[in-house]
């Protein structure tokens, strides 16, 4: 390979290992909600142009994971409390549905990959990693969608999923710290055996149950360490 092509590959995947260690930042909320992100100085933190910078900013923020100000400033994404009611009301539908279809449509393939996702969330939840926990989390998930080929419901899914990354963190660190309820790893067991049993109403009942339970700790602990009150209506029950 000429050095010209080795340039060239460089300033090509360059914002590729830009985008990834920021997002894994972001994810994990080791860069906060709000925290300036300043295109040369993240430029001379990884020891490039700010070419390749800018690029994974803006494709940070097609993620939704940074916003840039009207100074054309950029920070991370706030986490919008006053918005979590309607996000949870969405996340609630798009979970029942795509259960209840995995349920109803399952393959023998399909199981296998739903429980290879269950084992990899299990040994993430041992290691204590929320990152790994939360990205093992929306793959089991996921695969849970593809098994109820749907792939418009799939990718509206896995948006909502990807949105509540951050806030899955703040839930795993209640549920260590407070020993409040459990680290979802009973409850994706149920929902995997309700999928293979075909039982799609139980599947309905148990995706409905997962998001509540979600919503209730992340709320209990917003309201905790930021004494927010934040109002929410109760999620619909499964019918």
């Amino acid at each position: 390979m000429s050095d010209e092509s080795e340039v060239k590959r460089i300033r090509g995947t360059g914002w590729k290992s830009v985008y990834e260690t920021l997002r894994n930042e972001i994810l994990s909320l080791a860069l906060p909600p709000g925290q300036l992100l300043d295109e040369m100085t993240l430029a001379e933190r990884f020891d490039m142009s700010r070419s390749p910078v800018r690029e994974a900013l803006i494709r940070l923020g097609a993620d939704e994971l940074v916003v840039t100000l009207s100074n054309r400033s950029t920070i991370v994404a706030p986490i919008e409390v006053a918005t979590f009611p309607k996000y949870v009301e969405a996340l609630d539908i798009a979970q029942r549905m795509n259960t209840r279809l995995a349920a109803a449509l399952r393959t023998e393939a399909d199981l296998k990959t739903i429980a290879k996702r269950l084992k990899i969330f299990e040994a993430a939840v041992k290691t204590g990693n929320h990152l790994a926990m939360s990205e093992a989390n929306k793959e089991f998930h996921m695969a849970i969608a593809h098994a109820g080929k749907n792939q418009y419901l799939a990718s509206f899914y896995e948006k909502l999923l990807s949105q509540g990354q951050r806030m899955l963190h703040l839930h795993f660190e209640y549920l260590e710290r407070t020993h409040e309820g459990y680290l979802l790893t009973d409850e994706h067991t149920l929902m995997l055996d309700a999928i293979r049993d075909k039982n799609v109403e139980l599947a309905d009942e148990l995706a409905h149950a997962h998001t509540r339970q979600f919503q209730d700790n992340f709320i209990n602990f917003m309201r905790e360490n930021y004494t927010t009150d934040v109002a929410l209506g109760p999620l619909r029950a499964a019918e």
